[in-house]
């Protein structure tokens, strides 16, 4: 198996989902991951010793895993969360591998990199940002005296939990820089993937990273993206039309090449054509929810629809 080289931008479950499903389809794979979590272990090891927020790196590396006993083995370890009260509860292992990593080099990429290669990762995983990001987002319907009423909310956790409605994103430091290998990546790839993942808080902080923001634009790679399985949490009340819109609205030079979708969660398809089209991109309407659980992804049937549009 070789196929194209696919840069997939993301963090979570989402990111997770479509690394589990690039795997059986392409070789050449580099995860971006967002750096803007601040809850849980996390929050506490970026707090503690001004790194990067390890979590969402951990879980995309563990979902490059080599598919053999070494790999599961050592994804296993990777992902094993320490229980109780003291010191260690609430971390996962692999975060705290991270951090010393870095605490014994600080290029972020060379310790993720030496992660990669205990696991026999089948891709390379690299940060959106060289820096830890705070989000803050402009969200209404916080006020119960006054449903139009904008509050500033700030932080990852903060915005993924709100029960307003959120009408932009920014990042904290505004203008962070990147890491010269996620940029090359972009430039170089044959494909970019947007998605799926949390909107406000996994997806579209990429495309408010000045350098990676200007590599998506003019790199010669086409760019896909994959729209969420259900309109909940951060777009509640979104149709798939508006989640497209939301991302145009924070890069309005942004183009796209395909938007895919499930059937099940497209509500207009008519709708969702138009604003696919305004960034010159054609709908491709395939199943990959998993079959008896609609919220989530299913990896053999993502990589399907993956490789259909990849040709």
């Amino acid at each position: 198996m070789s196929g194209p080289a696919v840069v997939a931008l993301g963090g979570g479950h989402g990111l997770a989902a479509s690394l589990e499903a690039l795997k059986l389809v392409c070789d050449d794979i580099t995860a971006v991951v967002t750096v803007a979590d601040n809850g849980g272990s996390s929050g506490r090891l970026r707090d503690e010793f001004n790194v990067l927020p390890p979590g969402d790196l951990r879980m995309a590396l563990a979902a490059l895993c080599d598919d053999t006993e070494w790999g599961h083995t050592w994804r296993d370890v990777l992902q094993h969360r320490f229980h109780g009260d003291g010191p260690l509860g609430g971390h996962a292992l692999g975060n705290l591998l991270i951090t010393a990593l870095w605490d014994l080099d600080r290029d972020p990429v060379a310790g993720l990199d030496l992660v990669g290669r205990l696991l026999n990762a089948r891709g390379r995983v690299l940060p959106m940002a060289a820096v830890p990001l705070e989000i803050t987002a402009q969200i209404e319907g916080l006020d119960p005296s006054d449903a139009s009423a904008v509050q500033t909310v700030r932080g990852q956790v903060a915005v993924a939990s709100t029960t307003g409605r959120v009408r932009s994103i920014a990042l904290e430091p505004h203008d962070p820089p990147s890491a010269p290998a996620t940029i090359e990546a972009v430039r170089e790839a044959d494909w970019v993937i947007l998605g799926p993942g949390s909107w406000f808080t996994s997806v579209m902080p990429h495309l408010l990273v000045p350098g990676l923001r200007d590599a998506l634009h003019d790199t010669s790679a086409r760019r896909l993206l994959t729209l969420n399985l259900e309109h909940s949490g951060e777009t509640a009340g979104f149709s798939c039309a508006r989640q497209v819109e939301a991302l145009a609205d924070h890069a309005p030079r942004l183009r796209l090449d395909v938007v895919l979708a499930d059937p099940v969660a497209v509500d207009d398809v008519d709708e969702l054509r138009a604003a696919a089209g305004r960034l010159g991109a054609e709908v491709v309407i395939a199943p990959v929810a998993q079959r008896g659980a609609p919220g989530h992804h299913d990896s053999l049937r993502l990589a399907a629809a993956y490789r259909d549009v990849f040709g």
